[in-house]
């Protein structure tokens, strides 16, 4: 960023260009360099598995772990697609995330209503509260929580002010198009059940009292259980392409946690919210600043402060 925020003062004198080239041409050195050393140490493992057949060889290779720096490059190069979708691309899938969310209280609601009585009602059910994660990220729809990783890695690996500005943009329109995507759904499943009355449908009532059990959670609180939350999410979008095969299982596992847990979603707890202010139980004002800020903050805290620095920085002398 300091070379664009240089050159914003007035053009860049020849001994600047010199040295820009210097220092351009000692990191393509120092890359070419890690290049080489990858590509040796790459050659003595080969070199251990010379005795083994053909066959064998390429069983090794397919049980092979994905390495930290595979794992980043791969995250890398999705977070740098997202950054360059359309806005209107992002917009719709935004919502249709913000409506697929909502499919986690529903279930998570309808377990907590069977087992009704039960003394592992919330445990279990918590499980239900998984089935949203699964239909937006196997859909590969836009989710906000999952870009406090993704799209930020690129910004991580080479800092800019337009990938910054990219990253605001996708951020922005993400999170409104998200909550739009909820609100429309608690909207729908209150007016739409029970001729208008919430309480007349069981599964809606079993989603209230699920909602006030979330809202519960509030100011410095909601910030302090959004952190979990947003790195369990982050770490499970580090980890999805090392579990090719196995991404529901990684999604229930890791989603599952933040409800059985207690912890703080900011997308997932907006349907929660919403349906409570739309019903009368809580001011809009509340519902924002009570809960939905201070777990967005967390949110961000546990994806991008934590987990996206950690990530970051145990491959950072690798690139």
């Amino acid at each position: 960023m300091s070379d664009i925020a240089g050159s914003m003062d007035g053009p860049p004198s020849e001994a600047e260009i010199e040295e820009l080239t210097e220092e351009e041409r000692a990191e393509e050195q120092r890359r070419a360099e890690q290049k080489a050393e990858r590509e040796n140490t790459e050659r003595e493992i080969e070199s251990g598995n010379s005795t083994l057949t053909r066959r064998e060889r390429r069983r090794v290779s397919a049980h092979s772990r994905l390495s930290a720096l595979t794992v980043f490059s791969i995250i890398r190069s999705e977070g740098e697609e997202e950054l360059r979708r359309p806005t209107s691309s992002l917009w719709w899938s935004g919502i249709a995330a913000g409506i697929g969310i909502s499919t986690s209280v529903f279930a998570q609601a309808l377990l907590y209503e069977a087992l009704e009585g039960s003394p592992n009602r919330w445990l279990i059910s918590s499980l239900g509260y998984a089935v949203g994660f699964i239909l937006v990220i196997l859909a590969r729809l836009q989710l906000f929580t999952e870009n406090t990783l993704s799209v930020v890695l690129p910004m991580l690996s080479e800092p800019s002010w337009g990938k910054l500005g990219l990253s605001a943009r996708l951020w922005a329109t993400v999170l409104s198009a998200n909550f739009i995507g909820t609100f429309l759904t608690a909207f729908f499943v209150i007016v739409m059940s029970g001729n208008g009355d919430p309480q007349g449908d069981g599964n809606v009532a079993a989603m209230f009292e699920v909602a006030e059990h979330a809202a519960r959670s509030h100011g410095w609180t909601a910030l302090v259980k959004g952190i979990p939350a947003g790195f369990f999410i982050a770490a499970l979008v580090w980890m999805l392409p090392s579990s090719k095969g196995f991404e529901i299982w990684m999604v229930l596992l890791f989603t599952s946690l933040i409800a059985a847990g207690g912890f703080t979603h900011v997308i997932a707890g907006s349907t929660e919210m919403f349906m409570l202010v739309i019903d009368g139980r809580m001011s809009a004002l509340d519902a924002f600043t009570g809960y939905l800020i201070p777990t967005f903050v967390g949110n961000v805290i546990g994806g991008t402060g934590l987990f996206a620095m950690l990530a970051y920085g145990q491959i950072h002398a690798e690139i």
